[in-house]
């Protein structure tokens, strides 16, 4: 049976989709009350672990903190050591998606993530 998408869900989504930046539940939340002025921090919380174990959105954990990507497609990600930041990268290993296709002696390769941490231009200032 598939979950339907409430109006709560559909403007979480939105927003995730429509940001550049990785935000964490509580700037989702902030974000999401302006639209929906009543909707409380745990709602907002179990949509996005939802979200999560239903693959319309990915976790990045840095320091304690969990940033979320609306972004499906196979990229990679940057983490700043210094100031937590999340950034995208992508066509940094155009060789990466043949990962997906190989089998390794352990089985096949379903989908696969890449990290790197170093400093942002920004903090290297």
């Amino acid at each position: 049976m598939e979950e339907r998408l409430t109006s709560q869900k559909q403007i979480i989504l939105d927003y995730l989709m429509g940001v550049k930046i990785h935000p964490t539940a509580e700037m989702v939340y902030s974000a999401v009350r302006k639209k929906l002025p009543r909707i409380s921090q745990g709602t907002v919380y179990r949509i996005l672990n939802n979200f999560v174990n239903k693959g319309n959105a990915q976790v990045i954990s840095t320091k304690g903190l969990s940033h979320y990507d609306g972004d499906m497609s196979y990229h990679a990600h940057f983490i700043c050591d210094n100031c937590d930041k999340v950034f995208d990268v992508f066509d940094t290993c155009p060789q990466c998606d043949v990962l997906r296709k190989k089998r390794v002696k352990v089985g096949k390769v379903n989908h696969y993530k890449i990290y790197f941490y170093g400093t942002c231009n920004k903090c290297k200032k």
